[in-house]
């Protein structure tokens, strides 16, 4: 993380430089270090979203977690290729699977321990499931999706805020739609308890799941 914050200083302090050379007077150039500090503008949609029903992309989708060990620091890891479907329209609604065979922390070792009855007890419970019960529009791209969550087999709800990241045409001209979540669970409310108390392992898990749908 601390790499990718240095990298993107860099980049601005590069383009700023550029700029001073390139305009040859301090006016211009504050400016132009002025507008690399400025955060862009959201992008808007490229164009409205088809209604129909769209499957996921399992290669352009994923789930992408953090929690804290020890206090101290994050460690990060991903769910490869969620499976799904997401409804556009009046009635629209949306259903992800989360193989946990796809778990990847980058760590063979730490992976198999999660997979463990210490923590997701992935033979018995194989998929992580969300299933909308109603989605509903909350401002520009935004939806709220009233849903509930099966995690460890266990089933409790979970609302989210949905942001459609832009629609269009595929490459071979199909309806798709981008969209992602971010949000935060506590994982004990689902019974993976193992090493909250101790403190080793943080009860938190924040969450991005991104998608890409291709219209049936």
């Amino acid at each position: 993380m601390q790499r990718s914050i240095l990298s993107s200083r860099s980049a601005r302090a590069f383009v700023s430089v550029a700029g001073l050379m390139v305009a040859g007077g301090l006016g211009v150039g504050a400016a132009v270090i002025a507008a690399s500090d400025r955060p862009a503008a959201p992008a808007p949609l490229a164009a409205p979203a088809a209604e129909g029903t769209y499957s996921f992309d399992p290669a352009h989708s994923s789930v992408v977690f953090s929690i804290r060990h020890l206090g101290t620091s994050n460690t990060w890891g991903m769910f490869h290729e969620p499976t799904g479907t997401f409804v556009a329209g009046p009635k629209g609604s949306i259903e992800i699977s989360v193989p946990l065979d796809k778990l990847d922390t980058g760590n063979e070792k730490r992976d198999q321990h999660l997979r463990s009855p210490d923590f997701f007890s992935a033979k018995e419970f194989p998929t992580i499931t969300y299933k909308s019960k109603s989605i509903t529009p909350a401002g520009e791209n935004a939806y709220d999706v009233t849903g509930e969550l099966t995690l460890h087999g266990q089933t409790k709800p979970l609302n989210v805020k949905l942001e459609i990241l832009g629609a269009g045409k595929g490459m071979k001209g199909e309806d798709i739609i981008g969209a992602q979540a971010t949000f935060t669970i506590k994982r004990s409310e689902w019974g993976m308890n193992t090493y909250v108390k101790e403190g080793a392992v943080g009860d938190e898990v924040n969450l991005t799941v991104a998608f890409e749908g291709h219209k049936q």
